[in-house]
């Protein structure tokens, strides 16, 4: 009996080793969420010339801070128990791990790869290794869950671009009853609070990339209650977001911002507002409906409706095709990597320590 309760401290002991590592990792992965992701609230704001890179990086910082304080949870559980029922503190920090390496990657090279395919893509990794692994059974993953998640990804982006051009056709017609410096004071107060509200969106639905495999293990492993947990786990998330923005974030807002096309005020507005409109949309109603905030690709969004103001502006001519078809292939690429990462990652794991 001493040496079972000896064995049982020893991995009580080790949980919380891996966890408290765990947690460290997940603020790197913050960190290069931060980095990758910072253009998606802020490009348009950037590319119309209303605001410096260095403004929109605070502002940025701020509000996804709070969107992730306010509203994170409703996206953390759906990573934490959505796609796999249950998932161990070694899988978790697994997944983190791929997924960082991943979207590292990423950064440096100035792509806008999508964070959540490359999170959701590890956890799937990391889940498909331990079922292979006879540690848990098939049905363990959420087919339902993960279909409903795919088809989100297909549509937010569709409905990005029909929103924006929608909405700027729209705002033109109000705005041509303006004179025009009237319409630039809009515009540029508009840019900006639309800027906030979309970077607000983001946090409140990105934060769960960096931290949500944490919530049902942190409530176990210290005996907190959910609630405590997401407000927890959402901090060590939205603190890291800030700073990858803040430091190396502008390498990808310079590739969005300039090159897909070149927005003026209008359309940069419309864009930005559609981009917080859908990424909050779909954060919220699926909450309220079923449960399950939807794990959207806040970059697929946002590129679709920089693509919808271009559209709108000159048409088909206006769009930079080379660099849209260079953003498409790393997203294509994203999950299949990173459900090789995490699966055989967690693999040599499993088979070198035996869990």
């Amino acid at each position: 009996m001493l040496i079972l309760s000896m064995c049982g401290e020893a991995d009580s002991e080790m949980q919380y080793v891996i966890l408290i590592l765990g947690y460290v990792l997940s603020f790197i992965m913050a960190w290069c969420l931060g980095a990758n992701d910072a253009s998606n609230p802020t490009e348009t704001a950037v590319g119309s010339g209303v605001i410096t890179i260095r403004k929109a990086l605070i502002l940025f910082s701020i509000f996804t801070a709070l969107g992730a304080l306010i509203q994170g949870r409703m996206v953390m559980v759906t990573l934490d128990r959505g796609i796999v029922k249950e998932i161990d503190v070694l899988s978790a920090t697994t997944a983190v791990v791929s997924a960082s390496i991943w979207i590292t990657t990423a950064s440096y090279l100035g792509l806008p790869i999508s964070t959540t395919h490359s999170i959701i893509g590890s956890v799937l990794g990391t889940g498909l290794a331990m079922i292979a692994a006879d540690k848990l059974e098939p049905y363990s993953l959420k087919l339902n869950v993960i279909v409903k998640i795919i088809i989100s990804w297909i549509t937010s982006p569709l409905a990005g671009i029909g929103l924006t051009i929608v909405l700027n056709r729209a705002i033109s017609v109000v705005l041509n009853k303006f004179k025009q410096d009237v319409v630039d004071k809009i515009l540029k107060y508009g840019l900006i609070v639309s800027l906030c509200y979309s970077a607000y969106a983001f946090g409140a639905n990105d934060v769960g990339n960096a931290t949500g495999v944490y919530i049902t293990l942190t409530s176990r492993i210290f005996g907190l209650p959910d609630d405590k947990t997401m407000i927890l786990l959402s901090a060590i998330g939205a603190i890291g977001i800030a700073l990858g923005g803040l430091t190396i974030g502008k390498r990808v807002i310079v590739r969005v911002a300039y090159r897909i096309t070149r927005l003026n005020p209008v359309t940069g507005f419309t864009a930005e507002l559609s981009n917080a409109l859908i990424v909050w949309l779909y954060t919220t109603i699926p909450y309220i409906l079923v449960g399950y905030g939807m794990p959207i690709s806040t970059t697929y969004v946002s590129v679709a409706t920089v693509i919808g103001s271009g559209l709108s502006l000159n048409g088909w001519r206006s769009i930079n095709w080379r660099e849209v078809l260079i953003i498409m292939l790393s997203w294509i690429i994203t999950l299949p990597a990173t459900i090789a990462l995490g699966l055989s990652i967690r693999y040599v794991l499993f088979l070198t320590t035996g869990f």
